[in-house]
């Protein structure tokens, strides 16, 4: 092991033995398939709750609740303390890379069709994938998910800039999410969810000035909190650590791969949730995506 995945393996950890032969007994497709459901269902609760809180606030809300959760299950604090240097440096980077992207991502919600900053996100995703693929099936595998993809998502452009740049900034965070948060899971699932707690703890802090006043309202008001601690689990706790489950176990490129699954699973939850049943151009995406994801073959290093 590195240092960086030395000094977060003595890290305290969210039950480290119990949760490592949990995660040794389920595949890691288990973990971000369920991860990959609540990406989507924290931001529906989200874009609810921005006329009551406004789009910093809901950020603000989001990140706190996680922080809080995270707390006294990972003491992030003994986490940081006991980090060398560089583990230091990885933990900011990747509070820092939560904060923005999270803000960045509800900024370009409010001002673009949520389609349009899907795409530009999967942008990035598909660039890791292609980095890490080393053979042509995999390639091969990539390439029929990708088209998938594209029919699933409605591509539309936008003659709003703003919109675009927080788009953008989004999409660049989140390669860094995947990058960074391959570099914690390497210390293993529990001592890698000990490490996210830490980093949402940083995140917290870039982000306490940014939408503290934006979220006043939801202080006053019981049923708005709870909505807005909801967005929280879902959107920051449980898809994160099913995540580092899932990243503990799997190939950086072969994780953004999988990623492509995303918009199948927003499909199916507007089918079940919003009853939008899918066109035929839509089930045919589904179908070639997930032929791609299971066409692709994982190696067992990165």
């Amino acid at each position: 092991m590195d240092d960086q995945t030395q000094a977060l393996a003595a890290s305290p950890a969210l039950g480290n033995s119990t949760l490592g032969r949990l995660t040794e007994k389920l595949p890691p497709h288990v973990w971000f398939g369920v991860s990959a459901v609540f990406h989507y269902l924290g931001p529906a609760f989200a874009v609810l709750l921005f006329p009551h809180v406004g789009v910093l606030g809901m950020a603000w809300l989001r990140i706190a609740t996680a922080a809080l959760i995270f707390a006294p299950l990972t003491r992030p604090w003994r986490s940081f303390a006991r980090a060398d240097r560089s583990t230091r440096l990885l933990l900011l980077a990747f509070g820092a890379c939560l904060a923005v992207m999270n803000c960045s991502f509800y900024l370009a919600l409010d001002r673009l069709p949520i389609s349009l900053v899907a795409a530009i996100e999967f942008v990035g995703t598909i660039g890791v994938a292609v980095v890490g693929l080393r053979s042509s099936r995999n390639l091969a595998a990539l390439a029929v998910a990708v088209t998938g993809t594209l029919l699933l998502i409605d591509v539309r452009w936008s003659d709003d800039p703003i919109g675009l740049f927080w788009a953008f900034l989004n999409g660049a965070l989140f390669v860094g999410y995947i990058v960074l948060g391959h570099r914690v899971a390497a210390s293993g699932a529990g001592s890698g969810i000990a490490g996210l707690g830490a980093a949402m703890a940083i995140a917290f802090v870039v982000v306490l000035p940014i939408g503290f006043t934006d979220a006043l309202p939801a202080f006053f008001s019981p049923p708005l909190l709870l909505a807005a601690i909801g967005v929280g689990i879902c959107s920051s706790v449980i898809p994160y650590i099913c995540d580092q489950l899932a990243m503990s176990r799997l190939p950086r490129a072969s994780f953004a791969l999988m990623l492509l699954l995303l918009p199948v699973t927003a499909t199916l939850i507007g089918v079940v949730v919003l009853r939008q049943i899918p066109s035929f151009a839509d089930c045919l995406g589904i179908a070639l995506v997930v032929a791609g994801v299971a066409f692709h073959k994982s190696a067992n290093t990165d």
